[in-house]
């Protein structure tokens, strides 16, 4: 009996932000994952784990949570005037299933390290000592993303005395700004894809909810904590562990996907699980995070809960705070009422890790609200780095 051998595939095992992922430069992949399809989604599944029946990953990379069961792939900028080319995939933990739909906010903080490290950057605009600016293409979503990114010595500074709540160790600090950040590729090309700044969402079954619905960042569905029956301090096993809890989510994030015209219909929603984002927002509020370090109420302007892959996020997806920031600059928005209305460039909210800063400037043309960028600090770090391997069959 003849048995498949593995295949070994150049890879970079990463943290950044709160996430963490299995970064691939393009030209190391197996010809067949080279482009877009089964084969690469295949390849990109076994590489995690998944589909996984137990919830584990115990045969993978992936950490059986949303944060964890990422893939990244890094190439030559095909734009003019950029860097890399940033595509990403969301990879289903139970499914057979890779969403390509948007990005991740906390891994792009990880793409200029790598491009750099991995010589997809001019070495001429890397400095011996100070900051790389990484242009970066989000393949994903077409929109554009610059890292700031220390360098020490002419290499990319990792440690130093940054802390992100979310993740235990400090590192060096990453400065990210989105520019152009609303998703004018879907939803009618407009940042609130209804025309509205809140609407009444009708979910059968479930019942009627005012929700801001913006593109930005990545789509996001933003409730009043109040009207679900929360607080807006909860930790994860409030939700988690409430299966009615969470079907509720889905019902909300299914039919706020039609409205938005992400999808034709409820049943689509199986089939894009990475986006639309639900998140529910609260006044400020103290309360205790899940590490123990008590947030005051008054170091904050307000409440912030999300859930990603139909699970309360642990602390907050980078995309999604790019569409706190931003929704948080409008006024009018569920969000911006939350954090106390009028104007704003700056929020910072607290989750269920602790607090976050994100900035935003918006403004009104025409009727319509635009945002030229947000700005927030990450931190990433190489994990491991090597091969991954998996079987030959797999492709």
């Amino acid at each position: 009996m003849t048995h498949a051998p593995q295949l070994r595939i150049p890879a970079t095992y990463m943290r950044g932000g709160t996430s963490k992922g299995v970064f691939f430069r393009l030209q190391d992949l197996p010809q067949a994952a080279q482009v877009a399809g089964p084969a690469r989604d295949a390849l990109l599944m076994r590489v995690i784990g998944s589909p996984d029946p137990y919830g584990k990953h115990t045969d993978g990379m992936g950490g059986a949570t949303s944060s964890t069961s990422k893939c990244v792939i890094i190439s030559e900028a095909s734009m003019p005037d950029h860097d890399v080319d940033y595509l990403y995939g969301q990879v289903s933990i139970d499914t057979a299933f890779v969403d390509w739909s948007g990005n991740c906010g906390n891994l792009s903080s990880a793409v200029g390290p790598f491009a750099i490290a991995n010589g997809l950057v001019d070495p001429a605009r890397v400095p011996e000592n100070g900051i790389a600016s990484v242009r970066i293409w989000q393949a994903n979503i077409g929109k554009t993303i610059i890292a700031h990114v220390p360098i020490s010595n002419g290499q990319v500074q990792e440690t130093g005395d940054f802390e992100l709540d979310g993740v235990t160790f400090p590192a060096a600090e990453i400065q990210l700004e989105f520019l152009d950040p609303a998703d004018e590729g879907e939803g009618g090309g407009a940042m609130f894809p209804t025309g509205n700044l809140v609407d009444d969402l009708v979910v059968p079954g479930v019942g009627t909810f005012k929700a801001t619905m913006i593109n930005a960042g990545i789509p996001t569905i933003f409730l009043g904590a109040a009207d679900l029956g929360y607080t807006g301090t909860e930790l994860q096993g409030a939700i988690n562990e409430d299966k009615a809890a969470l079907a509720k989510f889905e019902a909300i994030r299914a039919h706020g996907a039609v409205r938005m015209g992400l999808i034709a219909s409820v049943e689509q929603a199986a089939a894009r699980q990475h986006t639309p984002k639900v998140a529910f927002v609260a006044p400020a509020a103290g309360y205790t995070s899940s590490s123990g370090k008590r947030i005051a109420a008054a170091d904050i302007d307000l409440l912030a809960r999300a859930l990603s892959m139909s699970k309360l996020h642990h602390a907050m997806m980078g995309t999604a705070a790019v569409a706190i920031g931003t929704a948080a600059s409008i006024p009018g928005t569920l969000v911006n009422r939350a954090a106390g209305g009028g104007e704003r460039e700056a929020v910072r909210f607290g989750h269920p890790s602790g607090t976050l800063r994100v900035g935003a400037r918006a403004l009104q043309v025409d009727g319509e609200w635009t945002v030229t960028k947000a700005v927030m600090s990450r931190s990433a770090r190489v994990l491991m780095e090597g091969w991954v391997r998996v079987p030959a069959d797999t492709l």
